[in-house]
């Protein structure tokens, strides 16, 4: 018999939501593929484990005598490997942190030196991500921390009481674009002529803020690249192609050699904040020696 250790975790979700497609919401998985893995378990075991024509979905008596057994794998498994990472923290922890592509350039790198210089000599491995695959791997996890933009209407889909997070540092959006010959930027959002717009893609986290400013002054544009990604836009930006929002942090160095210029007032400028998130039942000691020191202050932006 070969089990996935995800079938079983989809399995308890399902148990507890008693909805397909909130699981798979929770499971950060579409669906179809949800009920697939769903499926796959059934078949591992030979066994029925869901009544699908009850709404809500309904556990049947091998579901619910099988969810005993499945609870109890998952969790120790999870403190399994939370021993693991107590173990390597007597060697040395090493702090997994997931964080948004324009923040492991643009702030990461600032930000953990200064911690060490204020004494904090931190062992980390960072990994660019989406903030789907971030919040996927923290409550998995598969990581200690994320470092990623909040979002107050979305909230990062965490629990706040399991997930707490600390305010790290602020930027904004700022609508770029390139200079002419004369350094003057080829395109301004306050001419009322339209203005080719290099956008994000849907469902890209920082396209949120961006499309709701847009659609509060009614910008006059027509999408001419879209892409998930604040660098790719940046680039096209600076190739003369249109007008990005993009992270300040991301184009300080672009702004300073005149490579790239702000193209609009202020209130074309949507703020962001910076956020730590890290999960509640973590027992590495590195994650609550650090989460202690920055609630104090310390490595604040």
């Amino acid at each position: 018999m070969n089990l996935e250790t995800k079938w079983l975790e989809d399995f308890v979700t399902l148990a507890a939501t008693r909805s397909f497609s909130q699981a798979a919401e929770k499971r950060f998985v579409t669906q179809p593929a949800f009920s697939r893995r769903i499926r796959s378990l059934e078949a591992a075991l030979g066994l029925t484990l869901v009544n699908r024509s009850r709404t809500p979905v309904e556990l049947t008596e091998s579901g619910q005598l099988f969810l005993v057994t499945a609870r109890s794998m998952v969790e120790q498994l999870g403190e399994v490997v939370r021993h693991l990472h107590n173990v390597e923290g007597q060697q040395g922890e090493v702090l997994q942190i997931a964080a948004a592509h324009s923040l492991t350039l643009g702030f990461f790198p600032e930000w953990i030196a200064r911690l060490r210089r204020e004494g904090l000599p931190l062992n980390t491995r960072l990994v660019a991500s989406n903030v789907g695959e971030a919040i996927h791997a923290l409550r998995e996890g598969a990581c200690d921390l994320i470092l990623a933009y909040y979002d107050p209407d979305a909230a990062l889909q965490l629990a706040p009481e399991i997930f707490p997070s600390l305010h790290l540092g602020a930027t904004s959006m700022l609508p770029v674009c390139a200079v002419d010959e004369a350094g003057a930027p080829l395109f301004d959002l306050d001419s009322g002529q339209s203005v080719p717009l290099l956008a994000y893609s849907a469902g890209a986290f920082l396209g949120r803020s961006v499309n709701l400013l847009l659609r509060q002054r009614a910008l006059r544009s027509s999408t001419v690249y879209e892409t998930a990604m604040a660098d790719s836009l940046k680039s096209m930006a600076m190739q003369g192609l249109g007008v990005a929002w993009v992270p300040r942090l991301s184009v300080t160095a672009e702004l300073a050699r005149g490579e790239l210029t702000i193209c609009g007032g202020e209130h074309w400028q949507v703020p962001l904040e910076i956020r730590l998130y890290r999960c509640e039942l973590s027992r590495k000691a590195a994650v609550r020696l650090l989460w202690r020191k920055l609630a104090g202050g310390l490595g604040a932006g």
